[in-house]
This record gives structure tokens, C-alpha cells and sequence, in this order.
């Protein structure tokens, strides 16, 4: 098998337009690393470093976010922002088509489409200002943000006067021009490169993070600090084989969908007449992909901090012992804390699904295009059908992402293992990973079978089928 892939990778590099693109495509990534490294002018971040290198192991809101930026927040670099407010100003506009008429109308005409990628890139440029400058302010007093322990961040010469505003100023604006840069070289890798630029982008930020959960997996069972490991080599065979079976059930579902049959009847359209035929409708079990859980994670990242603030700052017995029972329970290692994360996952995963699919639409184009399916009558039934399918799958869906995203969480609270570790056996990081994975290969694949080279399995194509 190892033989057949390292086979199948030389080929790719013998494909001169493939071999091209791989290397655009390396290139410009190596270009995204730089930006999680250069520093913004006026800061040291080296006490910021030290800080988010000692709490690599806890789990904490300020860890996640520097995962999805690669490393850039705790380094003070351009690119601390990440690619994140695209993705948020992408989501927030898919959500609106949904349920804005004017968009909706506008997504489906010509050219409506590029119209609201361009909207899309304005909203991002907001987002960038406004969260630019409340990190600013962030690196600015960091013992508001990340406790008392942590030193001055910002230079002497930029801490007094009219300098302070400078500082300010010039962090917004590099920080905006680092994401955008992060979103014109995503753009860039789509287009000339292999795979989604922007899932790339966000990939390699979440691998860099793969030596530090190296070491911490080392030190748990060689390099405890008094001589004796925390956990035996047979656990260590066991978190093994856990690995494998959530990365293979990551893989299977991520790739399932119920086949809808769907027959076509023969059809004259002037002159030309188009024969009958038998075709299908994929419907993806998790159609809603990682957007659930990442819904679920930014509702919940601040909850805390906020009733941590009004338990200190009201006085009247009862509130104040609700405000304390609510910081304590909104903890991550707590109880009270995974069952509104798993709720929320199963609310958004539906969610979701109801502002993308629209069965309503997909039974209007069955019916004009002569198709159904078969056993279902066209029309309303059909779209009574589709939404009982959907309904159904959906469940089996949500529960999976239910189960991939608990497991860091279980790991880190009841089996004492660290955060740098847990963190690949599920969430976000294993989800967007395989996920881009999978579909960077299938890009390769193709340009593969083109060429009649075999692909990255004996049957010459991504398995994913069902």
C-alpha cells in the first residue's frame, strides 16, 4: 500500500501542468507561514509566547483561536487575524441568501454569483477593522486578556502620548492587509494551485501545530519530569487504534450519502429530442460539514468570561451565587458545558441544512426537466419526500459530529490527556483536516486518470462511494 502511494505521488510529479501546480501550490503556502512568524511593529511577543506555550496542554479559548490562525496570534504577527473573518463574512452571506429575497434573487441570476463573492471581500475588510483594533487593545493591556502573569507586550516607544495612537493605527491596518493577503493568496492557489486555497490555508496552520503535540505525546510517556510516565505503552497502543477508528469514521462519513434514484423521461425540446435515462440525487449524511461545530464553539467561547465579570461586579446574594454557578459550569471541563455544546451542534447541524438545502427548488427543477423519482409523485410530494430524507439523514449526521467533537473533551478531562494531543483525535482539527485531505486528493486524482495514470488506490479513485 505505502509502495502504491509513493508510486502514485512520483507520478504526479511526471505530469508537467500537475507537477506545476504542486509547486505553486507549496510555495504559496510557505509564503502563508510567514505570515503567522513576522511580527507587527511596536510589539514583543515573547512573554505572549512563553505564556501560550505554557498553557499548550489546558484547554482554552484564546488556544483554539490560535490554532485556526497557525500560531500568528501568540507570535503577535500579521497574520494573527487568520483567514477567519472570510469565512465569517462567507458564512454570514450564505446565511442572508437564505433568507434575504434581493440576495436569494441575485445568487441566481448571471454573474450573481461573483456579485456576492465581491460583497463578501467588502464585509471582510469591515470584520478586519473592527477585530483588528479590539486585538490591538488586546496586545495593548494583555492582563485584561490572558491574566496577570503575562508582561508588557508593547515597546516603550509606542507606550506614552500621541505614539499610542500610532500603534494602534498602523496594528489595524496590518493586520487587515494580513488577512487579505492570506485571502488573495488563497484565491490564487484555487485558481492556479491544487485544492481550496482558503481550507489549505487553514490546514497547514492547524498541522503546524503537529510537533508541539508530538512533544507532549513523548513526555507523556518517556519524558514525565520525575522519571516516571504518566501513561504505559499499551495505552499508548490503545490511543493508537482510537486514532485510526476516528480518522477512518471521520473519512466514512464525511464521504456518506443516500443515493436518491431518480428516472428521466424522454423529451422533445424543438427539433432535438433527449432520451430517457436513470441518474440519482446525492444526499451528503453530513451535509452541513464542520459549520456546526464552529457555530457551537464561537457561541460558546465567551459565555463564561461574561458571567465570570457580572459574579464580581453585582452584590446581590442571589444573582451572584447564578452568575458564579454559570462561569463555573460554562467551563470546558464542565458537565453542565458539553451537554449545551452537543445541543448546539444538533440545532445548528439542522439549521443549516434548512437555510442551504432547499428541496422546494430541487423538485421545481426535477419537474422541468422532465425527471422523478421513482414511486414519488412530482411536485409537492416530492419535495415532502426529500425533506422526510434529509430530516432523517441529517440526525445520523449531527450525531456523528456530535461524537468527533466531545472526544478532545473526554480525553482531556477524564483520561488527563493533553490538550496539544486530544485535539487530533477529533473537533475541528480532525474534521477540516481530513476533509481538505480528501478533497485535495481527489483534485490530484483526477488530473491522474486523465493522463490514465493510476490513482491513490488500487481501484484508481478516491473511495467515497457508497
Amino acid at each position: 500500500m505505502l509502495a502504491n502511494i509513493v508510486n502514485t505521488f512520483r507520478n504526479c510529479l511526471k505530469i508537467p501542468e500537475l507537477r506545476s501546480r504542486i509547486i505553486f501550490t507549496v510555495a504559496i503556502l510557505a509564503v502563508c507561514r510567514l505570515a503567522a512568524l513576522i511580527r507587527v511593529p511596536g510589539l514583543d511577543g515573547t512573554e505572549l509566547a512563553k505564556f501560550f506555550a505554557e498553557q499548550a496542554n489546558n484547554a482554552s479559548v484564546l488556544g483554539m483561536y490560535s490554532l485556526f490562525t497557525g500560531g500568528a496570534l501568540e507570535h503577535c504577527a500579521v497574520g494573527a487575524l487568520g483567514i477567519m473573518p472570510y469565512i465569517s463574512a462567507t458564512i454570514i452571506l450564505q446565511l442572508l441568501t437564505a433568507v434575504v429575497p434581493r440576495l436569494s434573487k441575485l445568487a441566481r441570476e448571471e454573474g450573481g454569483r461573483t456579485k456576492i463573492i465581491q460583497y463578501g471581500r467588502y464585509l471582510t475588510v469591515v470584520l478586519c477593522l473592527g477585530q483588528g483594533y479590539l486585538m490591538a487593545l488586546g496586545w495593548e493591556h494583555p492582563e485584561k486578556i490572558f491574566g496577570a502573569g503575562i508582561g508588557q507586550l508593547l515597546l516603550p516607544a509606542y507606550a506614552d502620548g500621541w505614539m499610542i495612537w500610532v500603534y494602534r493605527f498602523q496594528t489595524v491596518l496590518i493586520l487587515t492587509a494580513g488577512t487579505m493577503l492570506l485571502m488573495w493568496l488563497g484565491e490564487q492557489i484555487t485558481e492556479r494551485g491544487i485544492g481550496n486555497g482558503i481550507s489549505l490555508i487553514i490546514t497547514v496552520g492547524i498541522l503546524a501545530r503537529l510537533p508541539q503535540a508530538g512533544q507532549a505525546l513523548w513526555d507523556m510517556f518517556f519524558g514525565a519530569a520525575a522519571g516516571e510516565a504518566k501513561f504505559k505503552l499499551a495505552e499508548a497502543a490503545i490511543l493508537l487504534a482510537l486514532l485510526a477508528l476516528v480518522i477512518a469514521g471521520v473519512i466514512a462519513v464525511v464521504q456518506a450519502q443516500r443515493k436518491i434514484p431518480v428516472q428521466y423521461a424522454q423529451r422533445a425540446v424543438g427539433r432535438k429530442v433527449f432520451s430517457g435515462g436513470t441518474s440519482f440525487l446525492p444526499l451528503k449524511v453530513n451535509h452541513a460539514g464542520v459549520m456546526p461545530i464552529i457555530f457551537a464553539s464561537a457561541i460558546l467561547m465567551f459565555p463564561q468570561k461574561i458571567f465570570q465579570g457580572l459574579a464580581g461586579a453585582v452584590e446581590q446574594p442571589f444573582l451572584k451565587g447564578t452568575f458564579n454557578w454559570l462561569q463555573i459550569n460554562l467551563n470546558h471541563d464542565a458537565f453542565f458545558y458539553t451537554v449545551c455544546y452537543a445541543l448546539m451542534i444538533l440545532f445548528f447541524s439542522y439549521f443549516w441544512v434548512a437555510t442551504q438545502f432547499n428541496e422546494l427548488q430541487i423538485a421545481d427543477d426535477l419537474k422541468k426537466n422532465g425527471g422523478y423519482i421513482p414511486g414519488v409523485r412530482p411536485g409537492n410530494a416530492t419535495s415532502d419526500f426529500l425533506h422526510y430524507t434529509m430530516t432523517r439523514i441529517t440526525l445520523a449526521g449531527a450525531i456523528f459530529l456530535v461524537v468527533i467533537a466531545v472526544i478532545p473533551s473526554l480525553l482531556y478531562d477524564w483520561l488527563g490527556i493533553p490538550w496539544a494531543v486530544g485535539q487530533f483525535f477529533g473537533g475541528t482539527s480532525l474534521l477540516i483536516t481530513v476533509g481538505v485531505v480528501l478533497d485535495t486528493l481527489r483534485q490530484m486524482e483526477s488530473h491522474l486518470l486523465m493522463r490514465h495514470y493510476d490513482g491513490f488506490l488500487k481501484k484508481g479513485r478516491v473511495r467515497g462511494r457508497f
